[in-house]
């Protein structure tokens, strides 16, 4: 059987050093935590992103709401006042901004609910499996 070694200097060995190894696992370990926090930075940034939209469209649900509520109003009062078409047509107008802002309300409420809670669970959950990993491969 040949020996591994054979041919090398005395006292030499042909794989890379301890500290060599430690170096390379420490600049694995260095890599893998800076890419854990891109990726976490990454997700809050959509999650951030979403709930802005999201927010945003409530807001937009909240004006046509109440500008819906003006024309409701105004209607009610010009049909009270006297039968016209008139009055039937800003009645109208005001259902359907009602029904746009029903629309952008439901859409916002989606988009929020997809940007909470603002914490970012898929690197989480990966940094859980890495330390998983390291711990297994200590422990063999």
């Amino acid at each position: 059987m040949t020996d591994r070694n054979e041919g090398l200097p005395d006292g030499q060995k042909g794989g890379p050093s301890i500290g060599t190894l430690i170096s390379q696992m420490t600049d694995s370990a260095t890599r893998l935590i800076k890419a854990e926090i891109a990726s976490a930075k990454a997700e809050m940034t959509e999650k951030a992103k979403n709930a802005g939209i999201g927010i945003g469209l409530f807001v937009g649900a909240g004006l046509l709401a109440l500008y819906g509520l003006g024309f409701l109003l105004h209607s009610a009062m010009e049909g009270l006042a006297n039968v016209v078409p008139m009055w039937l047509a800003a009645l109208i107008v005001g259902l359907v901004l009602m029904i746009l802002a029903a629309t952008l309300a439901l859409v916002g409420k989606k988009l929020l609910a997809r940007g909470l809670p603002p914490q970012p669970t898929h690197a989480v959950k990966s940094v859980q499996r890495d330390i998983a990993a390291v711990k297994e491969g200590i422990s063999s």
